[in-house]
């Protein structure tokens, strides 16, 4: 494997494969003929054609057509065609910001191949021997990605919630950060990826923050959403990231992202010009 070969996994979309979804006209998903299918039921909402959704055009605004599609989301859950319920609304938009043509629930994006947003952190500490950052282990019990690396802190970017108060919430939910040191986190950038799974598409943005800790802070769980938490080289970041399987997969594009700041990934590798145009494309 490779640094490429990390981002490549997450950006393997197709769209030959997917049906658009469309609203007022214009294209704000990707779903999955499978999908699509199911939709089909729903002829008063959704008319269905060999390459489209399209969602009724007599529902004029957000509120009527957030109203409209829920109960199919939730009847589709209880079926068990989508397999999860999260309980957070998330816009349906072109990204982050900008108008919302409705809400659904999170456990819908990925059917629905919708824009999605979230948050990751990257709790580093300065050390005699260098930099270090701490890493989480997802519990075992999660239904997506058990018992694989992740961020200290990450989570998905719910409707009316601002980019940093989500960082401050998370940290105190995933690692007791407390808020006016969670507050110091620094925006550094994003990673946009379109990686395409049974699930449909996850087509997401990442916010990504940097909070430097100091070198007795120790990170505690207390949503039970983390198994333990392991503070690593960033050397052993780097080797594991291109080495091994040991992380989620959009993690490693954060991964990468950092690498690339700190300079441990340098125009010296052999592929850093690539690396650097396939994360940022």
């Amino acid at each position: 494997m490779s640094y490429l070969d990390r981002i490549q996994t997450c950006n393997n979309f197709d769209p030959t494969d997917y049906h658009g979804l469309l609203i007022d006209g214009e294209i704000y998903g990707q779903v999955q003929p499978d999908f699509a299918e199911h939709l089909r039921e729903w002829a008063e909402l959704f008319t269905v054609t060999a390459d489209a959704v399209r969602l009724n055009p007599a529902l004029l605004d957000y509120h009527e057509r957030t109203l409209a599609v829920a109960p199919v989301f939730q009847e589709l859950h209880a079926r068990g065609v989508i397999d999860s319920w999260v309980g957070e609304a998330y816009p349906v938009t072109h990204a982050f910001g900008a108008t919302a043509q409705m809400e659904v629930e999170r456990a819908a994006t990925n059917f629905l191949g919708v824009k999605s947003f979230g948050i990751h952190l990257n709790g580093l500490v300065r050390k005699a021997d260098g930099i270090h950052v701490w890493v989480a282990t997802r519990s075992r019990d999660k239904p997506f990605w058990p018992g694989k690396l992740d961020q200290m802190v990450a989570g998905g970017q719910p409707v009316g919630l601002g980019l940093l108060d989500n960082v401050v919430k998370e940290s105190q939910e995933e690692a007791n950060i407390p808020a006016a040191l969670a507050r110091q986190a620094q925006a550094v950038g994003t990673v946009s990826y379109r990686q395409a799974g049974w699930r449909g598409l996850d087509n997401s943005t990442i916010y990504i923050y940097d909070l430097w800790l100091p070198e007795d802070f120790e990170p505690e769980n207390t949503d039970g959403e983390v198994l333990q938490f392991e503070l690593l080289p960033l050397v052993e970041i780097a080797r594991m990231t291109e080495t091994t399987d040991d992380f989620k997969d959009n993690c490693n594009l954060v991964n990468i992202d950092l690498l690339l700041r700190m300079g441990v990934i340098t125009p010296q590798h052999p592929e850093y010009s690539a690396i650097h145009a396939a994360l940022t494309r």
